[in-house]
C-alpha cells in the first residue's frame, strides 16, 4: 500500500512538472518574440480560422489590417494562434 501512494504522489509531482515546464516554454516563446525577431505561424501553431471566439482581431497583439506584433506573416483577422491574448474591452 505505501508503494501505491508514492507512485500516484510521483505522477502527480511528474504532471504537475511537465505542465510548468509547457507554461514557461510558451511564456519564453512569447518573450523572445517581442524582444527580436517574430515567432513563425508554424511555431505559434497558427490557423486561419478562429478557435470559437478567440480572434486575431480581438487579441492584444493584432496590427491591422493583416499583421501581428509578434506571430510572422501575413494574419487573417478572423484567424487564431496558441499565443492569443484576449485585448482590454473598451
Amino acid at each position: 500500500m505505501g508503494f501505491h501512494r508514492l507512485d500516484l504522489s510521483r505522477r502527480r509531482f511528474l504532471r504537475g512538472t511537465a505542465l510548468v515546464t509547457g507554461g514557461g516554454a510558451l511564456l519564453l516563446l512569447a518573450s523572445s518574440a517581442t524582444a527580436a525577431n517574430k515567432v513563425s505561424q508554424k511555431l505559434a501553431h497558427y490557423q486561419p480560422q478562429p478557435k470559437g471566439a478567440q480572434r486575431c482581431d480581438n487579441c492584444v497583439q493584432w496590427s491591422a489590417p493583416s499583421s501581428c506584433k509578434i506571430v510572422d506573416g501575413a494574419i487573417s483577422p478572423s484567424g487564431w494562434c496558441m499565443l492569443y491574448a484576449p485585448a482590454p474591452k473598451s
